[in-house]
């Protein structure tokens, strides 16, 4: 099996939350055809923990700008957050036709994995205070490499009907652009004080 690997959590460096991603593997055309449907469960019970994670999210944010420490509890609330729906981004852009689990834990056996590097001391004030602004510049750039997204994620949903597969570098493209994606919406729910960086890889 290929792996094409963003662990960025490896000793010695690097960004605190990780995303590592399968390579291309064949997919049943059926599931391909009804994706979009099959996704519906996880995206309404998603929606619903969305606004959970706005309120939880603001309250993280008092905290952290008041205290310098992000508890426990809502740093866990948000990783699971993460997980879940970074797995279902995932089936929903093809990178894996294996159907994820409605779970918020850790799942190392399921094609596209999150691994997250607790920050819960000395966090950075200065910059949480200020990360709904620092958060603009990839905003602007994620809404323009969205577009390419959206257009080559429809290529990949005709070819893989007919053929059962994604071709391998549309697969790496998406599989970048959900990194970078998840790296700022880290960044952006408190996860993490450390900038993302303007990055596929």
């Amino acid at each position: 099996m290929t792996t094409m690997s963003a662990d960025y959590t490896m000793s010695g460096g690097g960004y605190p939350v990780g995303i590592e991603i399968d390579g291309p593997q064949p997919q049943n055309r059926l599931s391909v055809l009804l994706r979009f449907l099959y996704v519906i469960p996880h995206a309404l019970v998603l929606a619903i923990l969305a606004y959970a994670i706005g309120v939880t999210t603001f309250i993280a944010w008092l905290i952290i700008v008041v205290t310098g420490k992000c508890p426990a509890g809502l740093a866990k609330f948000h990783a699971g957050y993460l997980r879940w729906s970074t797995r279902m981004g995932g089936y929903m852009f093809l990178l894996t036709d294996k159907y994820p689990a409605f779970s918020m834990d850790a799942d190392n056996a399921y094609p596209i994995r999150v691994s997250i590097q607790d920050q819960l001391e000395n966090r950075n004030r200065l910059t949480v205070l200020l990360r709904l602004i620092m958060v603009i510049p990839h905003v602007i750039a994620l809404s323009v490499v969205g577009i390419v997204a959206e257009v080559l994620l429809f290529v990949a949903w005709l070819v893989a009907l007919f053929t059962g597969s994604v071709p391998e570098g549309i697969h790496t493209f998406l599989a970048g652009f959900m990194r970078w994606y998840n790296r700022v919406g880290a960044y952006a729910i408190l996860l993490t004080d450390e900038y993302p960086p303007f990055s596929m890889s």
